[in-house]
């Protein structure tokens, strides 16, 4: 097909010429010793043969010529090789003459000399004016005898199926005939581009975005967005490996910061929402639920002090119920208000001893007994509570999974883009703007 949509050039080669062989006329052979008294007769005669002649004119039909003619070339006209013979001759002759026999004379000064070699020069070129067209047979008939004729035409180019003015529709045409692939490279005018899987104009499939001087996302794509399992990273060290849906991580996934904090678990519209797992680098781990990135919920938190809460969070903050353990041996149960002892609650020493009451800002601001109604209430809900978050559900067996599949999907994705890149070495054609 290509042949056919691309200009086919045929190089037409000159027609030689027919050239016919001279045709030889015959003679009529003139009449001799006629008197006068045959006159008569032989006048008759002649009629007679005129008037034959004529008829056999008129019913005789016309030679057909056949074939280009070439000019006819005499052998016995020999003017002009004559012509050129002679001014040759005469020239050498004076040229010999006056080099050899009158230059040799010292005595002529260099003026003379010059004097009689244009005089000399001045008699040829009026010999040559004189016989220009006798020089111009000579020198054609020089040529055609020793074959030193060239031909100057060019030869002639034919254009079969499109002209020259079509070549854009014709790229476009190979364009379309050329075998598409899945796999491209397309840049953007940020700096980013991508390597990796089309359809339909949009990245599909399996592929990776390089950000500029941000980082990089190796996973699955849909209708140009991260969707499915993939890895991200960035380039100061932090790393994200689980779900995404629409662009942003959702589901389950495992990110690690530079700074060595890490959080595994659940995630939402690109937020860490559900239960998970946050580890810092000082030492400090927190199991329980979040909501829009942030610990809210029930939770079990251990300080890198060694205190341990284990109750309810709000906004980031001990807010509801819970009970926080002490590194030396003490322990609060009861209410919490954004993270400060607020209610009623029961505080109990290592040694044993208690303060109950109602607290505020942290201190306690009414003491009551500890059999109290109130005091006994907000013990029991704290209690409670703090089981319930110890006991929370544990998501690590769906991470891991997750992982597992976006390091699949991190591997396919690279390979889509080394055959992107082969594509495009090897100039396939991928259809990213259809």
């Amino acid at each position: 097909m290509e042949s056919q949509k691309s200009q086919g050039k045929l190089t037409r080669t000159q027609s030689s010429l027919l050239r016919s062989s001279p045709t030889v006329r015959s003679s009529i052979h003139s009449m001799s010793s006629i008197t006068e008294s045959d006159f008569s007769k032989d006048q008759e005669e002649n009629q007679q043969r005129e008037s034959l002649l004529k008829d056999e004119k008129k019913t005789k039909p016309p030679p057909k010529r056949t074939g280009s003619m070439s000019p006819r070339i005499i052998p016995v006209r020999f003017t002009p090789v004559f012509a050129m013979a002679s001014i040759s001759f005469f020239t050498l002759f004076s040229f010999i003459f006056f080099s050899g026999f009158y230059l040799k004379r010292e005595e002529i000064p260099t003026s003379e000399n010059l004097l009689l070699a244009l005089i000399f020069v001045a008699i040829t070129l009026f010999f040559a004016s004189k016989n220009k067209a006798l020089i111009n047979q000579g020198i054609v008939c020089f040529k055609s005898r020793f074959y030193f004729s060239k031909p100057n035409s060019k030869p002639v180019e034919w254009f079969i199926g499109e002209t020259q003015c079509n070549k854009s529709n014709i790229s476009k045409e190979k364009e379309r005939l050329l075998p598409t692939v899945r796999e491209g490279v397309e840049f953007y005018s940020n700096g980013d581009f991508y390597e990796g899987e089309f359809h339909k104009g949009k990245c599909n499939g399996s592929g990776v975005y390089n950000y500029f001087v941000n980082g990089r996302y190796e996973g699955d794509w849909v209708e140009g967005r991260y969707d499915g399992y993939g890895v991200e990273s960035w380039s100061r060290g932090s790393r994200y490996r689980g779900q995404y849906r629409e662009g942003l991580r959702h589901g389950f996934g495992l990110y690690r910061f530079y700074t060595g904090d890490s959080y595994a678990g659940e995630w939402c519209n690109g937020q860490s929402h559900g239960v998970g797992i946050q580890t810092c680098a000082d030492g400090s781990c927190y199991v329980g639920e979040f909501k829009s990135g942030v610990k809210h919920g029930l939770g079990y938190y251990h300080f890198r002090n060694g205190d341990k809460y284990a109750g309810e969070y709000f906004g980031d903050k001990m807010h509801g119920f819970g009970v926080y353990h002490f590194a030396n041996g003490h322990c609060y149960e009861g209410s919490w208000h954004e993270g400060r002892k607020q209610g009623y609650g029961m505080y109990t020493f290592r040694s044993g001893d208690t303060r109950c009451g109602e607290w505020d800002s942290g201190t306690l601001k009414t003491p009551l007994p500890q059999l109290t109604d109130a005091v006994l209430r907000a013990v029991e809900a704290a209690r409670k509570t703090a089981v319930n978050a110890v006991h929370l559900r544990r998501v690590d067996d769906q991470v891991k999974k997750a992982v597992l599949a976006a390091n699949r999907a991190a591997t396919a994705a690279r390979v889509a883009a080394v055959r992107a890149v082969q594509n495009q070495m090897d100039a396939k054609f991928c259809d990213i703007d259809v």
